[in-house]
């Protein structure tokens, strides 16, 4: 299966369906942190001809995390909903978008499913958002225990965003074992 990974640097999820034998490849405006089929560029020059689109926007002006600078960033808002509108009307037969809780779900639809890193296998908390097209929700492959809000705890600091916008390797390994 061709599978393109939208607005992906890290590598996690591109490598995840690779090591499961599919044409993967990652693309974003940033190069990848991690040797391997990786496109440096706008993911929207790019979305045909794909089996699966696997997209992660980036969250800066949607997450309701960041709701109390809202009245200062319609602008901005409304260009991140434009781009997420156009990833999951892409014509890919079969799209996963993911994002944290978010104006996503008051503007366009609600998300299919919320999943956790503790379902994965990682002991943390992290509300994530999956807006699924013709892709059954992901099942949990690892339960354990603990809750730490690690994510959310994080220090302030330039790279913070980029910490926070990593997928992690249980939720990779379940996305690639579910949809690929």
């Amino acid at each position: 299966m061709k599978v393109l990974v939208a607005c992906e640097f890290s590598g996690i999820v591109r490598d995840a369906f690779k090591k499961r034998g599919h044409d993967a490849w990652s693309c974003d405006l940033l190069p990848s942190e991690r040797p391997g089929q990786h496109i440096q560029g706008n993911v929207l020059e790019y979305l045909s001809g794909w089996d699966l689109l696997v997209a992660h926007p980036p969250c800066t002006h949607l997450a309701v995390s960041g709701a109390r600078w809202f009245k200062d960033k319609k602008r901005e808002q409304e260009e991140a909903l434009q781009f997420v509108r156009e990833l999951l009307s892409a014509p890919v037969e079969k799209i996963a978008l993911e994002n944290p809780v978010s104006i996503i779900s008051s503007t366009i639809r609600k998300p299919d499913q919320i999943i956790h890193p503790w379902q994965f296998g990682h002991g943390e908390t992290k509300a994530t958002c999956l807006w699924l097209k013709n892709l059954l929700p992901l099942m949990p492959t690892d339960i354990v225990a603990g809750r730490e809000t690690r994510v959310h705890q994080m220090s302030p600091g330039p790279l913070r965003w980029k910490e926070r916008s990593r997928t992690y390797d249980g939720i990779a390994k379940a996305m690639a074992e579910h949809w690929g």
